[in-house]
């Protein structure tokens, strides 16, 4: 008989997989528009650049994490999407900056820097939605 943590840690478990598909989308659309803007449009600057592509991640981030990572439906949206915004838009900043630098000002392959920057997303991501967002 399965102790009565093992049924939690399944949930969590089944959550996180969630999470990391949810995020893989997000991830998708912000890379994809990110390639876009500074491909197709030419913008001059990654670090704007991903600043618009960022709120396309934050969106389908919501949207996904809303109905599918931790069903918080029943919960005020107002309230959820302004937690989620400011958590986001911190995160948004740290990775516009961390893009900026690698970028910009060091002059490295953009497409690496979003992978670095993107990691410290995940991990600040997983938790604050979690813990602050979706509890």
């Amino acid at each position: 008989m399965p102790s009565p943590g093992s049924r939690a840690d399944a949930a969590v478990g089944g959550q996180f997989v969630r999470y990391v598909v949810n995020g893989l989308v997000a991830t998708a659309v912000h890379f994809g528009v990110l390639s876009f803007n500074l491909q197709v449009l030419q913008m001059h600057y990654a670090g704007f650049a991903n600043m618009v592509a960022a709120a396309f991640g934050i969106t389908t981030s919501f949207v996904g994490s809303r109905y599918f990572v931790f069903e918080g439906r029943g919960r005020p949206l107002l309230r959820q999407a302004t937690k989620f915004g400011l958590l986001y838009a911190a995160i948004a900043l740290l990775h516009g900056a961390v893009l900026f630098v690698w970028t910009d000002v060091q002059g490295l392959d953009y497409r690496a820097g979003f992978l670095v920057a993107t990691a410290l997303q995940v991990l600040l991501s997983f938790w604050g939605n979690k813990h602050l967002v979706f509890k």
